[in-house]
């Protein structure tokens, strides 16, 4: 028999990572929406800000790489108690840079933090998101992720009002800062510290062997597979994060709340195809799911840039962002099938991604600034169908709860000790042994 997690400490667990991908998403489009406004502020053109993004990617790389080690070593609730507070610290920092000082090099900084803390909070918050799933034994990271995209609506919709009534970016950023702090702490305190199960059979692992399973990961082909997947895709998403509110002002010849808009339209459909996310991957599969999805992410970015009229623009941006919706989470899933390493892979798989989510839109910047910017959406367009092509991937393997289709769902019980490993309670630990 199994020692179990019991059903309310499950959904309260369920729902503290609902509300840290909210909040980090919140924060993330709350820079990326008054994005025109620190590139007017700095007076610097697409090859400054894609400078800047590139210290972000470059922090982000470091995030990604220390966060594999601070889960082996600590634990994703230990570790993002740091992370959380580097993200936040990063936000309030950048807007320092851009409105009080009016510096772009504490701009940098400050982007530098955001980066450090985003990716390697990410990592953590899909491993726990992974462990969730597994426990409910449904597909519920693409809802992981609509919590996440619910956060950039808010933000992308604070970004608009606070450009409408001309309130400075200083002040924006602090605001966004804190909330994200206090809400990311708070919820923490319903996420179990978990390690490796112990029994008398198989004792806890070492530091050195776990740190050997994160690295074996590496060796799986499918994790490349899987990870080519979430390539396209996190390009498509973070491009759009990046650079549609520019490419509405720059390519389309819009106001800076009109490409605030345009954000908040990707957004919002992104959102809405990650709640219907689940029930339709436990319907027709992961795999039909990703091919359908690529097809109407291509058309929408196709259509953006070609648009003849803003409405056209707008419907693309819309299948842009439905269509891009769930490789990134889905990708995650796949990575968790195999719950005996789903924590080394899902941080393998975010790597992946992130490599491209964050490292892409810098590169894109650099080119935009030879060509412009919706000639350089074409790459995307690319990357997408490529991601598409790959999609047979993420199909389940043997003894996976999820994501097989036909509406195949596990029970919705209490998560076992094979699954979770030994469960803390917080300040005061307590073991939870198989017997």
């Amino acid at each position: 028999m199994s020692a179990t997690i019991s059903r309310p400490r499950l959904v309260h667990w369920r729902t503290a990572i609902f509300v840290i991908f909210f909040v980090m998403g919140l924060g993330f489009a709350s820079w990326a929406s008054r994005l025109p406004a620190v590139k007017q502020i700095l007076g610097i053109d697409d090859f400054g800000v894609g400078v800047l993004l590139f210290v972000s990617g470059a922090a982000s790389i470091v995030g990604l790489s220390l966060a594999n080690v601070i889960v082996a070593r600590w634990g994703a609730r230990r570790g993002m108690v740091f992370t959380i507070a580097a993200f936040a610290s990063g936000v309030i920092v950048t807007g320092l840079g851009v409105q009080v000082a009016e510096s772009y090099a504490l701009t940098a900084v400050g982007l530098g933090l955001m980066g450090l803390g985003m990716s390697s909070t990410d990592v953590m918050m899909n491993v726990e998101a992974a462990s969730v799933e597994q426990a409910f034994g449904r597909t519920l990271m693409p809802l992981f992720h609509a919590f996440f995209s619910v956060g950039t609506v808010a933000g992308a919709g604070a970004g608009i009002a606070m450009a409408g009534w001309s309130v400075g970016v200083g002040w924006h950023f602090g605001v966004v800062g804190i909330v994200v702090l206090a809400a990311g702490w708070a919820a923490l305190r319903f996420v179990p510290e978990r390690m490796p199960a112990v029994t008398e059979d198989a004792p806890a692992p070492t530091r050195r062997e776990r740190f050997a399973e994160m690295a074996a990961v590496w060796r799986d082909p499918r994790t490349y597979a899987i990870g080519l997947i979430m390539l396209g895709m996190a390009f498509a998403e973070g491009s759009a994060n990046d650079w549609l509110a520019i490419a509405v002002v720059d390519g389309h010849g819009q106001t800076e709340a009109v490409g605030a808009v345009a954000l908040t339209v990707f957004s919002v459909a992104m959102t809405l195809f990650r709640v219907l996310g689940g029930p339709m991957v436990d319907r027709i599969g992961r795999v039909w799911t990703l091919r359908i999805l690529s097809i109407a992410a291509a058309v929408g970015l196709v259509m953006f840039i070609l648009a003849p009229t803003l409405p056209i623009a707008f419907i693309g941006v819309a299948l842009w962002g439905a269509g891009a919706s769930l490789g990134f989470p889905l990708g995650m899933s796949a990575a968790a099938d195999d719950p005996t390493k789903a924590a080394a892979s899902v941080s393998a798989a975010a790597t992946i991604g992130y490599l491209a989510f964050l490292g892409g839109p810098p590169v894109l910047g650099w080119i935009s600034h030879q060509i412009g910017i919706l000639p350089t959406l074409w790459i995307i367009v690319v990357l997408i169908v490529m991601s598409g092509l790959a999609s047979g991937a993420a199909r389940p393997i043997a003894g996976s709860t999820v994501g097989g289709g036909h509406a195949r769902r596990g029970p919705e019980t209490a998560a076992s000790e094979e699954n979770l490993g030994t469960v803390h309670d917080g300040a005061r630990p307590r073991r939870e042994n198989a017997v």
